[in-house]
């Protein structure tokens, strides 16, 4: 399901008609907030948003896993593993991207243990306790900011430079997973991701004293050899449309987009038709690596999967961050 249209209005009939069911959610998060999490001996950096949605955060792990390495640390990651149906109870289990598929473990998930070792499990302090076990000495929690299990000791909130936080409404409201003071204050940076079209950065000037940072999503550079080819791009994302739009912001377009809802799990017809698609067009497939997790090995080899990568504005608060964690690390 798409978010609905509604959330990215000035509040109208429908928001003030769920706004007795929005408090109830927004006092349960804030009720939930005063709980103490298990503070573990590493440090534990938390990338979550305010809103439901994607903001780009998977990305933005991946990115800081990239650069946490370059440091020399042994980093692991905590997530929940959305629909994945291996992950039973509060047991947490190790990704193998050789013998588990998105079915298993949520199609985030994969592609993080693909760059680093990754724990799924509601359970995040459970979670935790296994990595350090298994030898990490650094732990990026992929969400969970409004998780109190596991005490963060630095937490990114990312924000969509396109839509913002909304309405700035509480579900059902709006997008907010909680309200938007509450989160803020629990947050120690905000990242805009892609251009700052709403005017946050001005917006939160006054309401928070910490960094703002914004990063620019930039597709990465192979994607020339498509600007001269028929395309067929598909998507199952939260906002299928910014991959859409990246594409033309490169010189790709389109012959179709043909979005999917978000951790859409593809079906035979939708294979079918995505190739009879290409074939009477004499296309080529595109998608996003989230997606291509999810579809069978021998339809992916068919498919050109687009990397999109972070570019930071503003590197060095980002290092001091990253270099302020790991000074914390214990000493062997």
């Amino acid at each position: 399901m798409s978010a609905p249209s509604f959330w990215f209005r000035p509040p109208g009939l429908i928001s003030t008609l769920l706004k007795p069911i929005a408090s109830i959610v927004g006092l349960a998060v804030q009720k939930r907030r005063q709980c103490t999490g298990w503070r573990a001996p590493v440090p534990v950096l938390c990338v979550g948003n305010l809103t439901v949605g994607g903001t780009g955060k998977t990305t933005t792990v991946l990115d800081l896993i990239h650069r946490l390495h370059q440091r020399g640390v042994v980093v692991h990651c905590l997530t929940r593993g959305y629909r994945g149906q291996a992950v039973k109870g509060e047991t947490p289990l190790r990704v193998d991207p050789a013998r588990h598929t998105a079915t298993d473990v949520g199609d985030e998930p994969l592609l993080l243990a693909a760059a680093a070792p990754c724990w799924v499990s509601p359970d995040r302090a459970a979670s935790a306790r296994s990595a350090i076990a298994a030898g990490a000495t650094f732990l990026i929690m992929d969400d969970g900011f409004q998780n109190p299990g596991l005490h963060k000791d630095f937490s990114l909130i990312l924000v969509d430079g396109a839509v913002g936080f909304g309405n700035q409404c509480v579900l059902p409201a709006g997008p907010l997973r909680e309200p938007l003071m509450t989160g803020l204050a629990a947050a120690d940076a905000v990242v805009i991701t892609g251009q700052d079209s709403c005017g946050i950065q001005k917006s939160l000037a006054n309401k928070v004293d910490y960094p703002i940072l914004k990063a620019a999503l930039r597709m990465e550079r192979s994607i020339v050899s498509l600007r001269q080819q028929k395309v067929i791009a598909f998507a199952g994302l939260a906002r299928p449309d910014k991959f859409f739009a990246c594409l033309r912001e490169n010189d790709v377009i389109p012959i179709k987009c043909i979005s999917f809802p978000d951790h859409h799990a593809f079906t035979a017809s939708d294979l079918a038709l995505l190739s009879r698609l290409a074939a009477q067009h004499s296309a080529l497939l595109v998608t996003t690596p989230k997606d291509a997790v999810r579809l069978p090995a021998s339809f992916r080899q068919k498919v050109k999967v687009v990397n999109v990568e972070l570019e930071w504005a503003d590197i060095a608060s980002l290092d001091h961050i990253l270099d302020s964690l790991t000074e914390r690390m214990p000493r062997p």
